[in-house]
Protein backbone atom coordinates (compact mmCIF):
# COMPACT_ATOMS: atom_id res chain seq x y z
CA UNK A 1 0.00 0.00 0.00
CA UNK A 2 1.38 3.41 -0.99
CA UNK A 3 2.27 5.57 2.00
CA UNK A 4 0.51 8.93 2.09
CA UNK A 5 2.73 11.82 3.20
CA UNK A 6 1.61 15.33 4.16
CA UNK A 7 4.25 18.06 4.29
CA UNK A 8 3.40 21.40 5.82
CA UNK A 9 5.64 24.13 4.42
CA UNK A 10 6.31 22.07 1.30
CA UNK A 11 7.42 25.13 -0.67
CA UNK A 12 10.20 25.94 1.80
CA UNK A 13 13.84 24.93 2.01
CA UNK A 14 13.44 21.70 3.99
CA UNK A 15 9.89 20.91 2.89
CA UNK A 16 10.78 20.91 -0.81
CA UNK A 17 13.75 18.59 -0.29
CA UNK A 18 11.58 16.28 1.80
CA UNK A 19 9.07 16.18 -1.06
CA UNK A 20 11.87 15.15 -3.43
CA UNK A 21 12.88 12.35 -1.07
CA UNK A 22 9.31 11.16 -0.43
CA UNK A 23 8.74 10.86 -4.18
CA UNK A 24 11.95 8.85 -4.51
CA UNK A 25 10.59 6.54 -1.79
CA UNK A 26 7.42 5.99 -3.84
CA UNK A 27 5.10 7.89 -1.48
CA UNK A 28 1.96 9.80 -2.38
CA UNK A 29 2.90 13.37 -1.52
CA UNK A 30 0.53 16.09 -0.36
CA UNK A 31 1.67 19.55 0.66
CA UNK A 32 0.26 22.66 2.29
CA UNK A 33 0.82 26.09 0.85
CA UNK A 34 -0.58 29.52 1.65
CA UNK A 35 -2.70 30.50 -1.33
CA UNK A 36 -1.23 33.99 -1.77
CA UNK A 37 2.15 33.90 -0.03
CA UNK A 38 3.99 30.67 -0.86
CA UNK A 39 6.86 30.78 -3.33
CA UNK A 40 6.58 27.87 -5.73
CA UNK A 41 10.06 27.99 -7.26
CA UNK A 42 11.36 25.31 -4.88
CA UNK A 43 8.79 22.75 -6.08
CA UNK A 44 8.33 23.82 -9.69
CA UNK A 45 10.14 20.68 -10.87
CA UNK A 46 7.68 18.36 -9.08
CA UNK A 47 4.39 20.25 -9.39
CA UNK A 48 2.90 17.52 -11.58
CA UNK A 49 3.84 14.80 -9.08
CA UNK A 50 2.37 16.20 -5.85
CA UNK A 51 -1.00 17.42 -4.61
CA UNK A 52 -1.09 20.91 -3.13
CA UNK A 53 -3.68 22.18 -0.67
CA UNK A 54 -4.24 25.84 0.19
CA UNK A 55 -4.01 26.22 3.95
CA UNK A 56 -2.72 28.64 6.54
CA UNK A 57 -1.95 26.75 9.74
CA UNK A 58 -3.08 29.68 11.86
CA UNK A 59 -6.62 28.84 10.64
CA UNK A 60 -7.76 25.81 12.68
CA UNK A 61 -10.78 25.11 10.47
CA UNK A 62 -8.69 24.91 7.31
CA UNK A 63 -6.23 22.38 8.71
CA UNK A 64 -9.01 20.25 10.21
CA UNK A 65 -10.69 19.98 6.80
CA UNK A 66 -7.44 19.00 5.09
CA UNK A 67 -6.53 16.32 7.65
CA UNK A 68 -9.97 14.78 7.16
CA UNK A 69 -9.62 14.96 3.37
CA UNK A 70 -6.05 13.66 3.01
CA UNK A 71 -5.93 11.18 5.93
CA UNK A 72 -2.12 11.06 5.88
CA UNK A 73 -0.01 8.23 7.27
CA UNK A 74 2.91 10.53 8.10
CA UNK A 75 2.98 14.30 8.61
CA UNK A 76 6.20 16.27 8.31
CA UNK A 77 5.52 19.61 10.00
CA UNK A 78 8.02 21.87 8.19
CA UNK A 79 5.95 25.08 8.14
CA UNK A 80 7.48 27.72 10.40
CA UNK A 81 8.79 31.21 10.75
CA UNK A 82 12.44 30.17 10.86
CA UNK A 83 14.56 33.28 10.31
CA UNK A 84 15.79 34.41 13.73
CA UNK A 85 16.44 38.11 13.16
CA UNK A 86 12.83 39.35 12.60
CA UNK A 87 11.61 37.47 15.66
CA UNK A 88 12.61 40.34 17.97
CA UNK A 89 10.28 42.70 16.08
CA UNK A 90 7.50 40.16 15.57
CA UNK A 91 7.49 37.86 18.63
CA UNK A 92 3.71 37.41 18.66
CA UNK A 93 3.67 36.44 14.99
CA UNK A 94 6.37 33.83 15.55
CA UNK A 95 4.35 32.34 18.39
CA UNK A 96 1.17 32.44 16.26
CA UNK A 97 2.80 30.46 13.46
CA UNK A 98 5.23 28.19 15.27
CA UNK A 99 3.24 27.42 18.41
CA UNK A 100 -0.42 28.09 17.60
CA UNK A 101 -0.03 26.61 14.12
CA UNK A 102 1.35 23.44 15.69
CA UNK A 103 -1.52 23.29 18.19
CA UNK A 104 -3.98 23.62 15.31
CA UNK A 105 -2.29 20.76 13.46
CA UNK A 106 -2.18 18.50 16.50
CA UNK A 107 -5.81 19.26 17.34
CA UNK A 108 -6.85 18.49 13.76
CA UNK A 109 -5.13 15.12 13.93
CA UNK A 110 -6.62 14.37 17.35
CA UNK A 111 -10.16 15.32 16.34
CA UNK A 112 -9.90 13.24 13.18
CA UNK A 113 -8.99 10.19 15.26
CA UNK A 114 -5.90 9.81 13.10
CA UNK A 115 -3.02 7.52 13.98
CA UNK A 116 -0.59 9.46 11.78
CA UNK A 117 3.04 9.81 12.83
CA UNK A 118 3.76 13.53 13.19
CA UNK A 119 7.33 14.75 12.94
CA UNK A 120 7.96 18.02 14.79
CA UNK A 121 11.40 19.38 13.82
CA UNK A 122 12.95 21.46 16.56
CA UNK A 123 16.10 23.54 16.33
CA UNK A 124 19.47 23.58 18.05
CA UNK A 125 18.75 27.29 18.48
CA UNK A 126 16.48 26.30 21.38
CA UNK A 127 19.57 25.66 23.54
CA UNK A 128 20.69 29.28 23.27
CA UNK A 129 23.28 30.21 25.88
CA UNK A 130 25.51 27.14 25.97
CA UNK A 131 28.77 27.22 27.91
CA UNK A 132 31.98 25.70 26.60
CA UNK A 133 31.95 22.97 29.25
CA UNK A 134 28.45 21.92 28.09
CA UNK A 135 29.69 20.93 24.62
CA UNK A 136 28.64 18.59 23.12
CA UNK A 137 24.95 19.27 23.66
CA UNK A 138 22.84 16.23 24.59
CA UNK A 139 19.13 15.56 24.96
CA UNK A 140 19.49 16.50 28.65
CA UNK A 141 21.26 19.84 28.18
CA UNK A 142 19.44 22.78 29.78
CA UNK A 143 17.51 25.07 27.42
CA UNK A 144 18.39 28.78 27.70
CA UNK A 145 16.85 30.34 24.56
CA UNK A 146 18.05 33.86 23.78
CA UNK A 147 15.67 34.96 21.00
CA UNK A 148 11.89 34.85 20.41
CA UNK A 149 12.24 32.36 17.55
CA UNK A 150 13.92 29.87 19.86
CA UNK A 151 11.22 30.33 22.50
CA UNK A 152 8.53 29.60 19.91
CA UNK A 153 10.32 26.39 18.90
CA UNK A 154 10.65 25.31 22.53
CA UNK A 155 6.89 25.86 22.89
CA UNK A 156 6.24 23.86 19.71
CA UNK A 157 8.33 20.97 20.96
CA UNK A 158 6.78 20.86 24.43
CA UNK A 159 3.18 21.04 23.20
CA UNK A 160 4.04 18.08 20.99
CA UNK A 161 5.19 16.22 24.09
CA UNK A 162 1.94 17.17 25.85
CA UNK A 163 -0.16 15.71 23.01
CA UNK A 164 1.91 12.54 23.08
CA UNK A 165 1.53 12.13 26.83
CA UNK A 166 -2.10 13.28 27.05
CA UNK A 167 -3.59 11.61 23.99
CA UNK A 168 -1.01 8.92 23.09
CA UNK A 169 -0.42 10.61 19.73
CA UNK A 170 2.52 9.55 17.59
CA UNK A 171 4.54 12.76 17.89
CA UNK A 172 8.18 12.40 16.84
CA UNK A 173 10.39 15.07 18.43
CA UNK A 174 13.75 16.06 16.97
CA UNK A 175 16.14 18.98 17.33
CA UNK A 176 18.36 19.50 14.31
CA UNK A 177 21.58 21.48 14.16
CA UNK A 178 22.51 23.69 11.20
CA UNK A 179 21.63 22.29 7.79
CA UNK A 180 22.49 24.10 4.58
CA UNK A 181 22.39 23.72 0.80
CA UNK A 182 20.40 24.66 -2.30
CA UNK A 183 17.09 26.54 -1.82
CA UNK A 184 18.07 27.98 1.57
CA UNK A 185 16.79 31.58 1.56
CA UNK A 186 19.52 34.19 1.33
CA UNK A 187 18.54 35.80 4.62
CA UNK A 188 20.40 32.96 6.38
CA UNK A 189 24.17 33.12 7.01
CA UNK A 190 25.85 30.79 4.51
CA UNK A 191 23.19 31.34 1.85
CA UNK A 192 23.58 35.10 2.35
CA UNK A 193 27.34 34.88 1.81
CA UNK A 194 26.91 32.66 -1.28
CA UNK A 195 24.25 34.95 -2.73
CA UNK A 196 26.53 37.96 -2.40
CA UNK A 197 29.47 36.09 -3.95
CA UNK A 198 27.23 35.14 -6.90
CA UNK A 199 26.12 38.75 -7.34
CA UNK A 200 29.73 39.97 -7.19
CA UNK A 201 30.75 37.42 -9.83
CA UNK A 202 27.86 38.56 -12.04
CA UNK A 203 28.86 42.23 -11.70
CA UNK A 204 25.66 43.07 -9.84
CA UNK A 205 27.41 44.06 -6.60
CA UNK A 206 30.69 45.74 -5.77
CA UNK A 207 33.31 43.29 -4.39
CA UNK A 208 32.32 43.99 -0.80
CA UNK A 209 30.55 41.26 1.17
CA UNK A 210 28.48 42.48 4.13
CA UNK A 211 27.92 40.29 7.16
CA UNK A 212 26.73 40.25 10.71
CA UNK A 213 28.48 38.41 13.53
CA UNK A 214 30.61 35.55 12.13
CA UNK A 215 32.43 34.04 15.14
CA UNK A 216 29.67 31.57 16.12
CA UNK A 217 30.63 27.90 15.77
CA UNK A 218 28.31 25.22 14.39
CA UNK A 219 28.20 21.68 13.07
CA UNK A 220 26.86 21.74 9.51
CA UNK A 221 24.86 19.11 7.63
CA UNK A 222 23.85 19.05 3.97
CA UNK A 223 20.11 19.37 3.46
CA UNK A 224 19.98 16.06 1.55
CA UNK A 225 21.53 14.27 4.51
CA UNK A 226 19.16 16.05 6.87
CA UNK A 227 15.96 15.06 5.07
CA UNK A 228 17.18 11.45 4.99
CA UNK A 229 17.51 11.74 8.78
CA UNK A 230 14.03 13.22 9.08
CA UNK A 231 12.59 10.37 7.03
CA UNK A 232 14.23 7.83 9.32
CA UNK A 233 13.07 9.76 12.39
CA UNK A 234 9.44 9.74 11.27
CA UNK A 235 9.52 6.01 10.57
CA UNK A 236 11.82 4.61 13.26
CA UNK A 237 11.94 6.91 16.28
CA UNK A 238 9.91 6.36 19.42
CA UNK A 239 7.00 8.81 19.80
CA UNK A 240 7.45 11.31 22.60
CA UNK A 241 11.19 10.80 22.96
CA UNK A 242 13.60 13.58 21.94
CA UNK A 243 16.33 12.95 19.36
CA UNK A 244 19.17 15.25 18.28
CA UNK A 245 20.20 15.23 14.62
CA UNK A 246 23.30 16.68 12.99
CA UNK A 247 26.90 16.18 11.95
CA UNK A 248 29.14 15.29 14.90
CA UNK A 249 32.22 14.88 12.73
CA UNK A 250 35.05 17.34 13.40
CA UNK A 251 35.43 18.06 9.67
CA UNK A 252 31.94 19.55 9.64
CA UNK A 253 32.43 21.94 12.59
CA UNK A 254 33.28 25.52 11.58
CA UNK A 255 32.67 29.11 12.49
CA UNK A 256 30.66 31.20 10.06
CA UNK A 257 33.84 33.16 9.35
CA UNK A 258 35.60 29.99 8.28
CA UNK A 259 32.66 29.14 6.02
CA UNK A 260 32.78 32.65 4.58
CA UNK A 261 36.51 32.40 3.88
CA UNK A 262 35.97 29.10 2.05
CA UNK A 263 33.20 30.58 -0.10
CA UNK A 264 35.37 33.55 -1.03
CA UNK A 265 38.18 31.15 -1.97
CA UNK A 266 35.72 29.36 -4.30
CA UNK A 267 34.85 32.62 -6.05
CA UNK A 268 36.04 33.56 -9.53
CA UNK A 269 36.62 37.12 -8.27
CA UNK A 270 39.78 38.12 -6.42
CA UNK A 271 40.12 40.53 -3.49
CA UNK A 272 36.57 40.41 -2.14
CA UNK A 273 36.40 42.53 0.99
CA UNK A 274 34.33 41.60 4.04
CA UNK A 275 32.60 44.30 6.07
CA UNK A 276 30.54 43.77 9.21
CA UNK A 277 27.32 45.76 8.89
CA UNK A 278 25.50 46.61 12.11
CA UNK A 279 22.10 46.06 10.54
CA UNK A 280 22.94 42.35 10.28
CA UNK A 281 24.14 42.04 13.88
CA UNK A 282 21.56 40.44 16.19
CA UNK A 283 20.83 41.68 19.73
CA UNK A 284 22.10 38.36 21.12
CA UNK A 285 24.29 35.62 19.70
CA UNK A 286 24.58 31.88 20.19
CA UNK A 287 28.37 31.33 20.19
CA UNK A 288 28.39 27.54 19.97
CA UNK A 289 25.93 24.79 19.02
CA UNK A 290 27.66 21.43 18.70
CA UNK A 291 25.52 18.38 19.40
CA UNK A 292 25.96 14.76 20.36
CA UNK A 293 23.64 12.84 18.01
CA UNK A 294 24.81 9.34 18.95
CA UNK A 295 21.41 8.23 20.27
CA UNK A 296 19.72 8.93 16.93
CA UNK A 297 22.58 7.31 15.02
CA UNK A 298 22.47 4.13 17.10
CA UNK A 299 18.77 3.73 16.44
CA UNK A 300 18.72 4.53 12.71
CA UNK A 301 22.30 3.89 11.48
CA UNK A 302 22.14 7.34 9.88
CA UNK A 303 25.37 9.11 9.08
CA UNK A 304 25.93 12.26 6.98
CA UNK A 305 27.65 11.53 3.69
CA UNK A 306 28.25 14.97 2.15
CA UNK A 307 31.28 17.02 3.19
CA UNK A 308 31.37 20.65 4.22
CA UNK A 309 33.10 21.92 1.08
CA UNK A 310 30.39 20.29 -1.02
CA UNK A 311 27.72 21.92 1.15
CA UNK A 312 29.28 25.31 0.37
CA UNK A 313 29.79 24.59 -3.33
CA UNK A 314 26.23 23.33 -3.81
CA UNK A 315 24.91 26.46 -2.09
CA UNK A 316 27.12 28.76 -4.15
CA UNK A 317 26.20 27.07 -7.44
CA UNK A 318 22.51 27.34 -6.58
CA UNK A 319 22.85 31.10 -6.11
CA UNK A 320 25.00 31.44 -9.22
CA UNK A 321 22.19 29.87 -11.22
CA UNK A 322 19.61 32.00 -9.40
CA UNK A 323 21.43 35.25 -10.21
CA UNK A 324 22.34 34.27 -13.78
CA UNK A 325 18.74 33.38 -14.66
CA UNK A 326 17.21 36.30 -12.76
CA UNK A 327 14.97 34.03 -10.68
CA UNK A 328 13.95 36.72 -8.19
Amino acid sequence: MTEKILITGITGFVGSHLADLALEKGAEVHGLKRWNLSRLRNIRHIMDKITLHDCDLTDPIAIRDIIKEVQPDVIFHMAAESFVSPSWKHPSHYMDVNYNGTVNLLEAVRLAGSNARIHLPGSGEEYGEIYEDEIPITEKTVLRPVNPYAVSKVAQDLIGLVYNRSYDMNVIRTRAFNHEGPRRDYVFGIAWYAYQVARIEAGQQEPVLRTGHTADRRNFTHIRDMVEAYWLAAHQCEPGKLYLIGSDENDKVYTFKEALDKLIAMSTVDNIQVVQDQKYVRPTNVPRLIGDTSEFRRLTNWKPTIGFDQILLDTLNYWRDFVKNNLY
